[in-house]
């Protein structure tokens, strides 16, 4: 396990991989019921900023004098603990999406139907026609769950460009500075990435067919409006 303390000059080791899995659940879109309208990277950010502060207190407070063993640590030695601590998060995020089920019963990051297709959701749902809308939204979730380890490389590669300042510039930086960093490194990438993979995807789970039938069942109801919007591009950024 790798140790955020010393990477950061936390005294005593208090923070674990748990803390920079916090920061790095944002980057896949998890977000925490309680942490509603507020990223995870944003709070993982801030939590190693109070821890920063509260061990640079507590080195202060020492009455020997004697520095920590963080306090020694090198530039290169502290953005090497960070990286590795972050390749460890960036693992556990991936494998918890990237299973059965790790969107689809996840209400925090669960994909429903995209809002061009809430009418006809009500329409076919109040029709008895249900289960055609309940089908394409469970395979929208698949897909989005195939897709997530393959974004794991990207996310890897953002990391390994990360330097000292980069790592001086989140902890001394706005809140959102984590968020800003990763999105920088990885949203052109992700989005450029992830198109075919989700493409894919949406049509070896069948949610492509599934789309069509739903369609065909809810242009069988009278007086119903069209519907317009593109699938994979509404998973892409879902997901």
């Amino acid at each position: 396990m790798a140790v955020i303390g010393e990477a950061f000059k936390m005294c005593k080791k208090r923070i674990s991989v748990s803390a920079v899995t916090m920061v790095f659940a944002f980057v896949l879109g998890f977000q925490e019921p309680t942490l509603a309208g507020n990223s995870l990277l944003d709070q993982g950010a801030s939590l190693i900023k109070s821890m920063d502060k509260s061990g640079s207190s507590e080195r202060s407070d020492s009455s020997d004098g004697s520095s920590s063993s963080a306090g020694s640590l090198t530039s290169s030695e502290i953005i090497s603990g960070l990286k590795e601590a972050l390749e460890t998060g960036a693992g556990t995020v991936v494998s918890r999406l990237g299973t059965e089920n790790g969107f689809n019963s996840d209400s925090s990051v669960h994909i429903p139907l995209p809002s061009y297709l809430s009418k006809a959701q009500t329409l076919m749902d109040k029709a008895g026609m249900g289960s055609y809308t309940k089908d394409l939204e469970l395979k929208l979730n698949r897909a989005a769950e195939a897709a997530t380890p393959k974004a794991k490389a990207l996310f890897l590669n953002a990391i390994s460009q990360m330097s000292f300042d980069d790592a001086t510039s989140i902890l001394n930086g706005a809140d959102d500075a984590a968020t800003q960093y990763f999105k920088e490194k990885t949203s052109d990438d992700l989005t450029e990435a992830f198109t075919p993979v989700i493409e894919n995807s949406l049509e070896e789970i069948g949610a492509v067919q599934s789309y069509n039938q739903m369609m065909e069942k809810y242009k069988s109801l009278p007086l119903v409006p069209d519907v317009k919007g593109n699938l994979v591009d509404y998973t892409v950024e879902q997901a």
